[in-house]
C-alpha cells in the first residue's frame, strides 16, 4: 500500500474527500516531525510511541573492499508499537 492508496482507504473510513484526508495525513506527519526535532516523545496509549535517538559514531567495513569507513554521529526517528497493538495480531 502506497501513500495514495492508505489516503483512500482513510478517506472511506472516515467518511471525508480523499483531499481533506491529504491533508489531516500530510499534518500529522509535519507535527510528528516538529515534536522530534524539539527534542520531546509522543505516546499514543494502545498504538506507539515515536522518538528521536542518538546513534554513535562507528567504524563499519565495506564488504566488497575491506576498507574500514567511518560512520558519522546521527539522531535517527524511532517508532515503536504497543504491547495491546501487538497483540491484536497475536490473538
Amino acid at each position: 500500500m502506497n501513500k495514495g492508496d492508505f489516503i483512500k482507504a482513510v478517506a472511506e473510513k472516515a467518511n471525508c474527500t480523499q483531499k481533506d484526508a491529504g491533508i489531516v495525513f500530510d499534518a500529522m506527519v509535519d507535527t510528528i516531525v516538529s515534536v522530534l526535532k524539539s527534542g520531546d516523545k509522543i505516546v499514543v496509549p494502545g498504538f506507539g510511541s515515536y522518538e528521536l535517538v542518538k546513534k554513535a559514531a562507528t567504524t563499519k567495513v565495506n564488504p566488497m573492499t575491506k576498507e574500514k569507513v567511518k560512520v558519522a554521529a546521527c539522531k535517527q526517528p524511532k517508532f515503536k508499537f504497543g504491547k495491546s497493538f501487538k497483540a491484536i495480531f497475536n490473538a
